[in-house]
């Protein structure tokens, strides 16, 4: 059987060979997001990477597990603490909301609080696309937290 050694030339790069350090691509963008040096990370072998960076009023979490292909990163911020009021409509309205507006992200409930979130595995992630899952949960948590607070928020 042949063995060919590829040559690249400078200035070319062999894109299947390329590694991303999804590590440094989110800092990169939480740097260029953030606001008031808000952003902090925390790292552990359980959780992986978490940062933490303030992006208008919502404060915006990412979470990487790792970097291997079987890995994800999980994009998220907080909108409204439950119990709500008139939580059958709050409900109706995020739903359509979900199908309409959300692009890759959704609103969904952790512990207690409603979120804006986006998950992804990191096979064949790309620094663009790390960037936009960070702006579009970000975008949709801050132009909707204080408008559903007012119309479901219980304080």
């Amino acid at each position: 059987m042949a063995n060919y050694q590829e040559t690249l030339t400078s200035g070319e790069i062999n894109l299947d060979t390329v590694t991303i350090n999804h590590i440094e691509v989110i800092e990169n963008v939480i740097e260029s997001l953030e606001q008031d040096n808000s952003a902090m990370v925390s790292h552990s072998p359980e959780d992986g990477y978490v940062w933490k960076f303030n992006y208008g009023s919502v404060e915006v979490f990412i979470q990487l597990t790792g970097q291997s292909n079987d890995d994800t990163i999980t994009v998220w911020s907080s909108v409204l603490n439950l119990p709500a009021k008139d939580e059958l409509n709050l409900m109706r309205h995020l739903l359509k909301m979900n199908c309409t507006g959300t692009l890759e992200a959704r609103f969904g409930i952790i512990e207690n609080r409603v979120v804006v979130i986006s998950t992804r595995s990191v096979e064949d992630l790309s620094p663009a696309e790390v960037s936009r899952l960070i702006t579009i949960v970000g975008t949709i948590a801050d132009d909707n937290d204080e408008i559903l607070q007012s119309q479901f928020g219980n304080g």
